[in-house]
């Protein structure tokens, strides 16, 4: 079930192409149906959230910090008081909130998915407080097509942050020199990364360092993706 701010008719194709088990409703409707509640929504917006009507549930934070790509700051952020997901759980204090599904792009995300056992299976970082909530997740991104291995707690959700090992880059196709820009965008779309296995996994999250200052920024992300982003923030539309 999806939802957004403009409302359910404006979900209409992106329904349609999902199939006859997607429907789209208001926000309010697809908190209350869903035993998972995803919010891939910009962390500059997390206040909007409503926390009441999301008591008890368990909640997939896909925010990011992008202070450069924003007009939001966070001092609590920016100290490292707090993780974005911290923060996220400071505001549903009700909820189970695990940062999961926010490490790679909204394209990757579903291209990258492949069944269990399949050679180009890969492996997604997942951090909570909740060891329930954190299964139940587990389970889900293993169902949809993704290995999974435990970064820890929401405190220490900043191993799998922008800027870190594991962030981005390792689900991003290595692009061939000598393409033109468009040319290199369309390969971008087309292509993934080398697996990630669990073991890799574990060493990239271990060996992460705490970025200063924090907070991601589009010099940190692979320059095609930048260039689609940029290009969809126009109102561009990109198929593969």
């Amino acid at each position: 079930m999806l939802s957004n701010s403009r409302g359910p008719e404006t979900l209409a194709t992106l329904v349609g192409e999902l199939g006859p088990l997607a429907r789209a409703a208001t926000v309010d409707e697809a908190i209350a149906a869903g035993d998972l509640v995803a919010i891939p929504l910009p962390l500059a917006n997390y206040e909007s959230l409503p926390a009441g009507k999301l008591d008890g549930k368990v909640v997939i934070d896909q925010t990011n910090y992008y202070p450069e790509a924003s007009d939001f700051h966070s001092a609590v952020l920016d100290s490292g008081e707090l993780t974005s997901s911290e923060l996220i759980q400071r505001h549903l204090p009700e909820a189970k909130v695990v940062k999961a599904f926010h490490n790679l792009d909204w394209h990757h995300l579903s291209f990258n998915a492949r069944p269990e056992g399949h050679p180009e299976r890969t492996t997604l970082p997942v951090a909570g407080d909740d060891p329930a909530a954190k299964q139940l997740v587990k389970r889900f991104m293993e169902a949809v097509g993704y290995d999974v291995v435990d970064a820890g707690s929401l405190a220490e959700s900043w191993r799998i942050e922008p800027d870190t090992p594991i962030y981005f880059w390792p689900y991003a196709p290595a692009i061939p020199d000598g393409l033109t820009p468009d040319e290199e965008k369309r390969y971008y779309l087309e292509h993934i990364g080398e697996p990630v296995s669990r073991e890799q996994a574990r060493e990239l999250i271990d060996k992460a360092e705490r970025p200063s200052p924090i907070g991601g920024s589009l010099a940190g992300l692979p320059p095609a993706h930048v260039a689609i982003f940029l290009e969809l923030a126009s109102g561009a539309t990109f198929r593969r």
